[in-house]
């Protein structure tokens, strides 16, 4: 379908075009980080945090504060990170959106560098386009014959 009137940006246009109380990507990855880490525990550390995502410290510290801010997780200087209610809600989203994508790539056969290619398109994705690529892989994994057809092209 074709839009006559579809306005286009550059990437980084439509970054600027999109409501100031978006989570920027690396928000996500940390929502995202913190909710797999306090699965268990439902807390997680600055140190750990800093580990799973290769930052220093400091930067898990700023970060903290600016989630707190917005209402996304309760944290204390030195102390323990805990996701709100919606910081929860966000961060299994943000697992499954992750989860689906790479489901999503191994299921076409793409196995190279597939941790960092969902990095780079699941900030991206729309919800309506993520819930129709996770229809289609739940599609394919009920139709395996239908996988194993395409990877025989």
């Amino acid at each position: 379908m074709k839009d006559e009137n579809e306005k286009f940006y550059t990437a980084r246009g439509y970054e600027i075009t999109a409501d100031k109380d978006m989570l920027t990507p690396s928000m996500e990855d940390y929502i995202e980080m913190i909710y797999r880490l306090s699965q268990s525990s439902g807390y997680t550390r600055v140190n750990d945090l800093s580990e799973k995502l290769n930052v220093q410290p400091p930067s898990v510290t700023r970060m903290m504060k600016k989630l707190h801010e917005k209402s996304l997780l309760n944290y204390e200087k030195y102390g323990m990170i805990q996701l709100t209610e919606e910081g929860k809600r966000m961060g299994k989203f943000f697992l499954d959106r992750h989860n689906t994508l790479k489901e999503f790539f191994l299921l076409l056969g793409i196995e190279d560098q597939v941790q960092k290619e969902v990095e780079q398109i699941e900030h991206h994705i729309s919800w309506g386009s993520f819930l129709i690529i996770n229809r289609f892989v739940n599609f394919l994994k009920n139709r395996p014959e239908i996988i194993n057809e395409f990877k025989n092209i």
